[in-house]
Order: C-alpha cells, then structure tokens, then sequence
C-alpha cells in the first residue's frame, strides 16, 4: 500500500500563470456533415457496438423516424442504408432531424454549460461559505443533481473545486510576499486552526515555508545507477517527492535545485536506501510492487491521470486519447499528455505506458530511448509468464 500526501490545485499552464477551467462541450467537434466512407464504415462500427467513447464526436440520424441520436443510444439499431452522419447536432438539427427522447443528444451541451457557469460562480465567490445549497439554487437543479454531474464532468466535487480555488489564492498571496494571516483570511479560510491543520497535505510544507518558497524545507536526495542510466530519489519529510532519470549526477541535481530552489538539499545514502533499492528491484523485475510513500502535488485534472496511469497493467500500454475517455474527457488527450509531461515521479507513476493512437512512443520526460527500454522489458516479462497482470498500486490505495 502507497501511502501519499496530495495537492490538488486547480489546472495551470507553464509559467504558473493561472488559468480557468473550461469545460468544452461533448458536443463540439468539427462543424459539417460527415461524408468520408472510410469514416463512415467507423462510426457505423460505434453505432452496433453503442460504443460511448465515441459520443460527443459524431451524430448518427434515421430518416424513417426523423430522429438523430448518439452512438451510444440503447434503440433498437436501425438499417445502415437509412442512416446518415453528422459531426455536431447542430449540423443534425439544420437537416430536419429532431433529437430523441431517449439518448438526448442535446443534454450533455445544456448540462456542460451549467457546470462552466457554477465553475465562474465559484471562482469569483471562492471566499464565501459556499454550501451545496447555494450552488444548486445557483444552477436550478437539485442538490443531488448538482453533485452528480459536476464529479461527472470535472473528476472533482464542487467543493473540491472551491478548495482548489482557495488553495490558489493562497498561494497567490504568499508567493506575493503578503503574511499568513491576511493571506488565509483572503482566500476564505475561516481560521488559522483550519488552515494548518491540512496545509501539509495540500502545500506540501507549512504556509509560511512555501511563501518563502521552500526555504528551511529539508529535502535528502541519494542517486544510483541503473540500466537507465543514473536513477535520482529524493523525498520530503511525508515522502518520495522526485525519482528520475539522467546521464549524469549533475545533470539530476541541476533538476532537483530547479525544482526545490530554497529547499535545502541534503544528500543521504543511509536513510534512503531501502527506497532506493525498491526502484532499482523494480527496474529488474518490473512485476514487483513499488512500495512507496509519495508527496503527490498535483493538479486536480493532473492527479486524476496519474492515478488512471497506476491502473494500467504491466506488458501493456494505452494511448492518450483512449486514457481521457477513460476519464470522460474524450476531447483532452493532449491535456492528458501535458499531465504525463509534468509527472515527476518515474516508474510510481508509469507515465510510460501512455503512448500515441498509432503505437507511436509519443513523448517521455526523461527520453524515447529509456521509455522504450521500459516497455520492452515490460512487455518481456509479460510473454515469460512471470509477470503479474495489474497495475501499480493506486495512490491512497
């Protein structure tokens, strides 16, 4: 079992500038009807499997009935030769069709639009006592309705997004230079009790150490070889923080103080050995468990990934698309591969077994050659018969 701190902040682009969550729609891939057979042949492929991964991404529409509805839809399947394809609804709905009633094709742009409205909601009232309550007479839908298909269409709570939000502003203000109290009363902490009491988790370190970004944070690190190369692990107080790969020690301590720039770096052979040597068993014989507690900091989108990626079973792998529509965001493969990009736990997190639709390696931080040497192995051990066919174990497992 992986035991963990988490901070889950809400999503922000390089540069740490912030950026609002915007929930695109379902129902918004390219305007037009689809006419390439090839296509064609695909999404009548979707239509008798009532395949949902492909629901937002086409509109099929039966001219006996009038109707246009999902690929997913549970009616009976209609004749191929009475059947046409339109990428948006709009494009169904232009053509005469109506949506039907019982897939409802336009429910999930109406409900889409609620939720990125509640999301602006939040963010600009984040510093309110924001209850369930407030939120759904805000959106006109019931408590539990409201519940139901935020968590659906962002991976998190309401609630789990206004602490996100808070949590921002609060880094925001210490990053600013503002002290600990005005910063937590700003954001809408109601005290200093109820701050410091999750900080660790949420922060990493207290509130006062992060406004002096790290600085007095003790950080040990230790550094080996491996078939990969150098193999760096360092970790906090609450655990491991950064495993890596390099060509060199200066190279892995280049990244290390980038990382953790007034952190205070200790290197330590003794105490962190047996983690250590975990990393480099499992480098061996890739079906052994990573038993490690991780400092896990993490966006909310980035920590839904990560945890997927921990479920992927060894010997295998899974393209980015196909892990956002395993998290209901079919359209977000390339914030899924950003998530992977940014993964700074190594082998923990096996960002190396998300790879491009076509089999193609796609990217790895710590270089194609090292993500190739891993799946092979992976894939090795797996066609021996000596490995165990599930994934790591999920954080908070």
């Amino acid at each position: 079992m992986i035991a963990y701190s988490s901070t889950i902040v809400k999503n922000q682009p390089a540069g740490n500038q912030a950026r609002r969550l915007t929930l695109k729609s379902k129902h918004t891939p390219p305007a037009g009807a689809a006419k390439d057979s090839t296509d064609d042949a695909a999404r009548w492929q979707a239509v008798l499997t009532r395949d949902a991964r492909q629901d937002g991404k086409f509109f099929y529409a039966v001219s006996s009935t009038g109707i246009f509805c999902r690929p997913s839809c549970p009616a009976r399947r209609p004749r191929l030769g009475g059947v046409r394809f339109f990428a948006t609804a709009a494009d169904a709905q232009r053509a005469g069709f109506r949506a039907c009633f019982r897939c409802r094709p336009l429910e999930g742009d109406r409900l889409a639009l609620i939720v990125e409205k509640l999301c602006r909601y939040i963010e600009t009232h984040a510093q309110e006592a924001l209850t369930l309550a407030v939120l759904s007479e805000q959106a006109e839908l019931s408590q539990f309705h409201l519940q139901r298909i935020f968590k659906k269409l962002t991976g998190i709570t309401p609630r789990e997004y206004a602490e996100a939000c808070r949590l921002r502003s609060l880094r925001k203000s210490l990053q600013s230079g503002f002290s600990v109290t005005r910063a937590l009363f700003d954001a809408g902490y109601g005290s200093t009790s109820r701050l410091y009491e999750r900080s660790d988790s949420r922060l990493g370190m207290t509130p006062a150490t992060y406004g002096r970004k790290g600085r007095g944070a003790r950080i040990r690190y230790t550094i080996a070889d491996s078939f990969l190369g150098k193999v760096l692990l360092a970790a906090t107080d609450k655990g491991v923080c950064s495993l890596q790969f390099g060509d060199s020690e200066r190279d892995l301590l280049s990244i290390l103080r980038r990382e953790f720039a007034e952190a205070a770096l200790c290197r330590d052979e003794a105490g962190l050995r047996p983690w250590l040597d975990s990393v480099v068993r499992h480098l061996r014989v890739p079906e052994s468990n990573l038993s490690l507690p991780l400092e896990v900091r993490a966006t909310a989108f980035q920590w839904q990934v990560w945890k997927h990626l921990q479920t992927i079973p060894r010997g295998t792998t899974q393209s980015y698309s196909e892990v956002a529509a395993a998290l209901g965001r079919p359209t977000a493969a390339r914030a899924v591969a950003r998530a992977c990009a940014r993964n700074a736990l190594a082998l923990a997190i096996p960002c190396h077994r998300v790879v491009r639709q076509d089999g193609d390696l796609g990217g790895y931080r710590w270089g194609l050659k090292r993500k190739d040497m891993l799946l092979s192995r992976e894939r090795q051990r797996f066609r021996s018969g000596e490995s165990d066919p599930r994934g790591e174990k999920l954080i908070g497992g």
